[in-house]
């Protein structure tokens, strides 16, 4: 029945569809991930797909391709005079990153192995870049049993981490509210109206529109970008593309003459390359090939999970849990002791580092829900939201965007 590719295309994407119809209705509170990971392992499992399906597919193949550049892209996310401006909040994200692989390591390794203390440390600092990245070295060793650890750990992060950030989220909120704190600002009128009354459901789709709005609106001394070797004339899809696959050839290419992994050389080059000017902001979205670059590396992660067993997630439960409750103890303390040093409130610095286990739509989402159920009126309601969407959007960015990566391409090399 699936012998033509059309079919099998429109059976994945409509797994993919399922999950985010899921994840849009639940508000993000179910990740669209775990519900595309358990629907896959189910369809398998019960017969209805055959496991060499994805894997050998034309999607996993072009999946696999795209990698690199989807690294690239990530580099030109960063919005830079956002960083600039929100220092303390890449700090405090990096601290609660590093301290909670560190703790990983740390705490797991002697429990359940080094190897399996790496393969769930990357994802719990980051997202599906940073669970390839460590999919790819655990195959190459032939360790393809703790695949699943990784698979398991980006699917149910989100769990732990929204709920635990929204409370402290929620409490900081309270009392910037009732402490008379709240100072509206003017920088984010635009998208402060959806916080306001808009709409009960959050789509990813829709809060990307209200991000991309926020991060454009910058107040009107900020200087235009002074070096653009790629003129504005010439960045166009096909030319942004092809600059994004060489990028990812010459990353791959670096990555096999100095050992370094090649997801480094990727996110150095995109954001080298935004900073000069040959990438614009959102590379692959001004290609208009992002949705489907990141369905097909959605793939590549199915089809590193298609040998996984009913034994396998069985074994792979308990490991699981250990890793996540570790790795959150060291996000939420590196989150603690970086606020202090910061002089942050740690109810707001804490989240910030937590993003780690969610990133964006939730960041987002997150804010949104607080800001509009804690404020009293709409001023409240968009005071709440200027304080808290800017460093919350920052490290998810900071985290899952782009130090996931790099932690996950250290800590592969080392087993």
């Amino acid at each position: 029945m699936l012998e033509q590719p059309i079919y099998v295309a429109t059976v994945i994407i409509l797994l993919l569809a399922v999950g985010e119809v899921i994840s849009i209705l639940s508000k993000a509170w179910i990740p669209s991930l775990l519900i595309i990971f358990v629907g896959y392992l189910v369809l398998i499992w019960t017969g209805v797909l055959p496991a060499d399906l994805i894997p050998n597919s034309a999607f996993a193949a072009v999946g696999s391709l795209l990698v690199a550049a989807v690294i690239t892209h990530m580099g030109t996310l960063i919005p830079i005079s956002q960083l600039r401006s929100q220092y303390k909040a890449i700090l405090i994200a990096l601290f609660g990153i590093v301290l909670g692989a560190g703790l990983i390591l740390l705490v797991v390794s002697p429990i359940l192995g080094y190897a399996t203390a790496v393969a769930g440390a990357g994802p719990v600092t980051g997202g599906i870049l940073a669970y390839i990245i460590t999919a790819e070295r655990l195959t190459e060793l032939g360790l393809n049993h703790l695949v699943v650890i990784p698979a398991l750990v980006l699917g149910v992060q989100s769990l732990i981490g929204m709920p635990l950030a929204n409370i402290l989220l929620r409490k900081y909120a309270v009392k910037l509210r009732d402490g008379g704190q709240l100072q509206p600002t003017s920088a984010s009128d635009s998208i402060a109206s959806s916080a306001d009354g808009g709409t009960d459901r959050v789509s990813a789709a829709g809060a990307r529109t209200a991000l991309a709005t926020h991060l454009q609106a910058r107040p009107a001394t900020t200087t235009a970008k002074k070096i653009q070797l790629l003129p504005e004339r010439f960045q166009e899809p096909t030319i942004i593309l092809m600059l994004l696959l060489a990028s990812g050839s010459l990353a791959t290419l670096l990555g096999s003459i100095t050992g370094v992994n090649y997801g480094i050389w990727a996110l150095a080059i995109g954001i080298i390359g935004h900073v000069l000017g040959i990438f614009p902001p959102k590379a692959m979205q001004r290609a208009n090939a992002f949705g489907l670059a990141m369905a097909t590396v959605i793939v590549v992660v199915l089809a590193s999970m298609s040998s996984v067993t009913w034994n396998d997630m069985l074994q792979a439960f308990w490991p699981v849990l250990l890793i996540l409750g570790v790795g959150g103890i060291g996000i939420i303390g590196g989150g603690w002791i970086a606020s202090k040093i910061f002089k942050w409130d740690p109810l707001k610095g804490i989240p910030v580092a937590l993003t780690a286990m969610f990133g964006f739509p939730g960041d987002y989402i997150l804010c949104q829900e607080i800001s509009r159920s804690v404020g009293r009126t709409a001023d409240e309601q968009k005071a709440i939201f200027d304080e808290l969407i800017t460093p919350m959007l920052v490290g998810g960015f900071t985290t899952v965007t782009t130090a996931s990566i790099v932690v996950a391409s250290i800590l592969v090399q080392t087993i």
